[in-house]
């Protein structure tokens, strides 16, 4: 279309249709600028809180991004993830991903304090998780995205969900593949995605049985290294020292990068969830190798696969409410 051409539709939308331009979106869909006006100092507050939070502890890096996902998958991302037990709904941190492991909620916390005091009930506590694991890549050395915004937050949790949708590191392939696309993401998504192991760390009762009894036959895992393995022993027993925590990937386990991809071609993924996408599927293999070359590219597609997922079901327009604590709702 010639450029004089481009013009003329773009005219001829703008004066029949003056009503989207004076407010964005009107159908509900996120999008970067929606607090410019309401809160313009919201970005600035959730990054500074998370590069202190992060700048304390590397690891919490790794756990506000996790939550991220823990509250998409359940509902979609309308911080579900946050709430406590009331009498009428469970909270999902008692969920079995989240039990024990699903940690950030003080840091949430304080965004949550300091954005209540700049402008009272504006900004969303899913909006800040979606942009505290946002900052938290870009402080751990990974790519930056533009965080679409406009979400709201839920009335609600679902234990259920929670226990159902987030996929567990003893899952199959085609178990993980399903959960993904029941959340409209496709395996791109899911290799890209499984990516964010490349921080964080993971609990021995994760990925036991991998050292002693993968299938039931008191055998170890045979994708896995055994140099690997027999290291992971020393430190994850038969039995006991559930809670003792190792990295997911031990070449750099603070730094958001692509040697995840890298430890699965040497069969040496901390989890099976991880591992099988290298072992189960040429098509996950594919990309894999394709990331574990060219860690530009894995950037690339975590930024456009952390935006997809950041659009799953949000609360917008009247649902769901803008709560004043995260961990509970308004009334």
């Amino acid at each position: 279309m010639a450029p004089s051409m481009r013009f003329l539709v773009f005219f001829s939308v703008l004066a029949l249709s003056p009503l989207c331009f004076a407010f964005p979106h009107p159908d509900g869909h996120l999008y970067p600028q929606f607090y410019d006006h309401s809160c313009p100092k919201a970005q600035e507050i959730v990054g500074s809180v998370v590069a202190e939070a992060v700048a304390k502890e590397a690891r919490m890096a790794a756990s506000l991004l996790r939550l991220h996902f823990h509250d998409c998958f359940v509902k979609g991302c309308d911080a579900s993830v946050l709430l406590d037990s009331t009498g009428t709904f469970l909270s999902e941190k008692r969920s079995n991903p989240n039990r024990n492991s699903a940690r950030g909620f003080e840091v949430i916390d304080e965004i949550k304090s300091a954005l209540e005091k700049e402008c009272p009930l504006t900004v969303s506590c899913a909006d800040i998780v979606a942009l505290a694991a946002r900052d938290s890549t870009v402080l751990a050395g990974g790519p930056s995205w533009e965080v679409p915004l406009g979400r709201r937050d839920s009335l609600g949790a679902s234990l259920s969900g929670s226990n159902n949708n987030i996929p567990a590191p003893n899952n199959t392939l085609p178990t993980i593949i399903t959960k993904f696309k029941l959340q409209g993401l496709d395996l791109v998504d899911l290799v890209a995605l499984s990516g964010s192991h490349t921080i964080g760390q993971s609990r021995c009762t994760s990925f036991r049985q991998r050292l002693y009894n993968q299938t039931g036959n008191g055998l170890p895992d045979g994708t896995l290294d055994a140099a690997y393995a027999a290291q992971l022993r020393t430190r994850c027993p038969q039995s006991g020292g559930d809670q003792i925590l190792f990295p997911l990937d031990f070449v750099s386990p603070t730094k958001f990068d692509n040697n995840y991809f890298r430890n699965l071609m040497a069969e040496k993924g901390l989890l099976s969830s991880d591992e099988v996408l290298f072992t189960k599927s040429a098509a996950t293999m594919q990309l894999v190798k394709l990331y574990a070359e060219n860690n530009e590219l894995f950037f690339e597609q975590f930024a456009n696969s952390m935006v997809k997922m950041g659009n799953i079901s949000p609360l917008t327009g009247l649902r769901g409410e803008i709560r004043k604590h995260c961990r509970k709702v308004n009334h």
